[in-house]
């Protein structure tokens, strides 16, 4: 018997008399993740690894399975459209089960972006989303305590993105240094983490989010510059729909700084703006480099337009995009 069906059935998902089939789901480095077949229904289950599945020696603590339970189940009750549904949770296993979403009624953001299909109200309805849970969450008393994971989040984002590219990055290491610093300190709201298109299903009502595994009381500049990271990498894959891209970046950053009421929206968008191009540079020479940028000259054109914009700040993301969609 798996943990999966010891968890199961000890959770009450599944009786003993009835048969689980497996199927494991692909695109994560961070957790074994299957859709269970279950007489009549669907379910997923979720279990973090130790040692991430990429190339570097990436390890980190298993404790971020409760974290990220804990963040679907905040935003479940906040926003329930905006997350699958939270089924159970065992903390000893470090395995928990959500309502599984079929992709035919989901289809994955990511996928889209790198087929071409840029849609700006999508990039609006999740800049929106997250602001408003930024929002909610910086009101909520108790979360600073409940999410108290910033050494989950070095391990996770900050480690192997931003001190591993300022290793390879000596002219910037010192500024990179300083936003690792920033970032770890300032607590305002519950950050996701690794809000990326491959995380981001698009629904009906919105966008659903997935894999809050990195999930932390923590500066919220980081999930916009993070998100918005990716709408600049696809311009690599998908040159032809860079306008659309450009237009994209500007719909997410507005829809977000809407919802900015929990700090001075000035000062939460130099954040990001600075964030976003370490961010950026970080996906060709840290630990978790894009898969889909594939050659030196690719990487070397990510070099040329980060590192300028990190040795000198900008204080507003109009200007980090107008470096890179000129």
């Amino acid at each position: 018997m798996t943990i999966f069906d010891e968890f199961l059935l000890k959770s009450g998902l599944r009786s003993a008399s009835e048969a689980a089939v497996y199927k494991p789901l692909t695109g994560g480095v961070s957790s074994d993740i299957y859709r269970v077949e279950l007489p009549g229904r669907l379910i997923c289950v979720k279990r973090a690894l130790a040692k991430l599945k990429v190339s570097a020696d990436w390890q980190a603590p298993v404790s971020r399975n409760v974290y990220e339970w804990n963040w679907i189940s905040f935003v479940a009750q906040h926003f329930p459209s905006a997350v699958p549904k939270p089924l159970a949770h065992d903390a000893s296993s470090g395995v928990f089960a959500m309502e599984f979403l079929p992709g035919d009624q989901y289809p994955l953001w990511k996928t889209q972006l790198l087929q071409g299909n840029v849609d700006r109200k999508a990039a609006e309805a999740t800049g929106r989303r997250i602001g408003q849970i930024h929002s909610v969450s910086a009101r909520t008393s108790g979360l600073p305590e409940k999410f108290d994971s910033g050494s989950n989040f070095y391990a996770l984002r900050l480690e192997p993105y931003l001190v591993a590219t300022a290793a390879k990055h000596p002219f910037v290491s010192d500024r990179l240094s300083e936003l690792v610093q920033r970032t770890a300190e300032t607590k305002l709201a519950l950050v996701h983490g690794d809000i990326s298109p491959k995380n981001i299903l698009l629904g009906e009502n919105g966008p659903v989010f997935l894999d809050a595994e990195c999930a932390w009381f923590g500066d919220p500049a980081f999930d916009l510059a993070f998100c918005l990271n990716h709408l600049l990498l696809k311009k690599i894959v998908v040159g032809e729909a860079a306008f659309e891209l450009a237009s994209s970046f500007a719909a997410l950053t507005a829809a977000y700084m809407d919802q900015v009421d929990w700090e001075d929206r000035d000062a939460l968008e130099a954040r990001a703006a600075s964030l976003l191009p370490a961010l950026f540079l970080a996906r060709v020479d840290g630990k978790s480099p894009v898969e889909y940028i594939t050659d030196e000259c690719q990487r070397e054109m990510v070099r040329k337009a980060a590192i300028p914009l990190i040795a000198s700040p900008r204080q507003k993301l109009a200007d980090v995009a107008q470096a890179w969609f000129p």
